[in-house]
């Protein structure tokens, strides 16, 4: 599909494309509005009023600043809509609707950003859900690093779980949905250059189908979370604080992709604090775990879903890793930035 703007007058992004005047209503009018059309936006208004009668809703909000803005299995428009649907499903509800805000930096080119924005549209109608507001702003060249993007959504409730840290108990059991750190691998060699025997791509996808197929079948999840920033490690200290819990990972049993593990051999980083984008625990009873793991393999065929951990009692919240030698050691959040600008 071809860029509406008139690229050869404007084929790039100006201060007055967010000035509000004609260009900004061009930009708006010719590029955004067609693409998002919906009745809820239609308007074009300040807001927008949903109706959501008897539901109970969950809503958060995220920014995207990541560099490179292309990369390997993904970009920052459908990093944009996967982050924010994937932290509803993470609550348990099924994304539903979602606003868009673009801070745009003068002299980006309108290609980009039409391409950014087709990802943008696309990765919303696989995740079913609708983009009813947004805004748009144009700061000074240099002021931008060409694009960020900021996506609030909401998420509608319609099982009985409702997974939260203060569910976690001792005997339960810790899966993850496939192997760990694509993700920050494939942006620190797309922005290094570096290359691999075999093709590296991000894991940046939606987890709601794995979510609803657990959900559907009700297995009684009493925590979820996506492995992010900071990894699998951390994810997991961040649970273990917060439920009290002594949660004991094995090294051995953790997935991880040989290009991954390669690159940080090389990198010196270690793998369970390397960010994902289509990675996330579960946190369920021991004699559910089996189950779990044959819908988690039957959501996403092509993963490796695998239990890492239990959880143990404990007077206080920590967690700690077993090695593939026997030794234990403690699991704490980084003290700075692995690898800084990649969600």
């Amino acid at each position: 599909m071809d860029c509406p703007i008139p690229i050869r007058t404007y084929p790039i992004v100006t201060l007055a494309h967010g000035g509000g005047g004609i260009l900004m209503r061009d930009l708006i009018e010719k590029m955004i509005a067609p693409l998002f059309a919906n009745p809820h936006l239609a308007p074009l208004t300040d807001g927008v009023r949903l109706q959501i009668p008897g539901e109970l809703a969950a809503f958060t909000t995220d920014s995207f600043v990541i560099h490179p803005r292309f990369f390997p299995g993904g970009d920052i428009g459908k990093l944009a809509i996967c982050g924010t649907a994937n932290d509803l499903a993470m609550c348990g509800a099924e994304p539903a609707y979602l606003s868009c805000g673009l801070i745009l930096e003068e002299g980006l080119a309108m290609e980009e950003l039409w391409q950014i924005l087709q990802s943008l549209k696309a990765t919303a109608d696989e995740a079913g859900v609708t983009i009813v507001t947004g805004d748009t702003k144009v700061v000074d060249r240099g002021k931008g690093d060409g694009l960020y993007i900021n996506t609030s959504g909401i998420g509608l409730f319609r099982h009985r779980i409702r997974p939260a840290p203060a569910l976690i108990q001792p005997g339960d059991v810790i899966l993850v949905n496939g192997d760990v750190g694509r993700h920050g691998i494939a942006v620190i060699a797309q922005r290094e250059g570096l290359a691999f025997d075999t093709e590296l791509r991000s894991d940046c996808g939606l987890l709601w189908p794995s979510v609803k197929v657990m959900l559907d079948a009700g297995i009684d999840i009493h925590a979820m979370r996506d492995c992010t920033r900071g990894g699998l490690a951390s994810t997991v200290v961040e649970l273990a604080s917060s439920s009290g819990t002594h949660m004991a990972l094995d090294a051995t049993a953790v997935p991880i992709h040989e290009a991954v593990a390669g690159a940080c051999e090389l990198l010196g980083l270690d793998p369970l604090y390397v960010a994902n984008e289509g990675r996330f625990i579960t946190i369920v009873p021991a004699p559910q775990a089996e189950q779990a793991m044959d819908l988690l393999r039957a959501a996403e065929p092509a993963l490796t879903p695998a239990i890492v951990g239990r959880v143990q009692a404990a007077t206080r919240g920590h967690a700690t890793l077993r090695s593939e030698i026997g030794a234990e050691r403690i699991l704490d959040l980084l003290s700075g930035e692995q690898l800084p600008r990649i969600c």
